[in-house]
């Protein structure tokens, strides 16, 4: 059975193709969105696994991330948006996370913002992802 996705992602032919992302997205009307908090790379026990890893916290964040969407009924092809927070000022950590996040939504190249912060919530914490998703749901 194959599944209609809720989700458009919209690719500019006029901005800068050097981003690894689509620049928009649009969902369906009658779609049920979903707001995710930010996933963080907890194991189930509360502990930060792969301290000083932003790599390894980027997939434990996005492991966490699909447990949440599947939660609400969705995958990520359903993800609409994210928004990628990497605690560091440094470039290439924001970009060792991008990577492992690009890398986990594959084709799907969901509307993103990476951004560097200050510090993050929880002890030796040094990424987050946000999501929106958009699904249709069975009549």
């Amino acid at each position: 059975m194959t599944r209609t996705s809720a989700v458009s992602l919209i690719r500019s032919r006029t901005l800068s193709d050097v981003a690894e992302y689509a620049y928009a997205a649009t969902a369906r009307a009658g779609s049920r969105l979903i707001f995710l908090a930010g996933s963080c790379p907890l194991d189930k026990h509360g502990a930060t696994v792969a301290v000083g890893d932003y790599a390894g916290q980027a997939a434990k964040a996005m492991e966490n991330l699909r447990t949440a969407l599947a939660d609400a009924g969705a995958t990520a092809e359903d993800v609409i948006s994210t928004r990628v927070l990497v605690a560091s000022a440094r470039q290439e950590d924001l970009v060792a996370a991008w990577q492992v996040v690009r890398d986990s939504f594959g084709d799907h190249d969901v509307p993103s913002t990476l951004m560097g912060v200050t510090v993050l919530g929880y002890a030796d914490q040094l990424v987050e992802i946000e999501a929106v998703a958009a699904v249709l749901d069975a009549p």
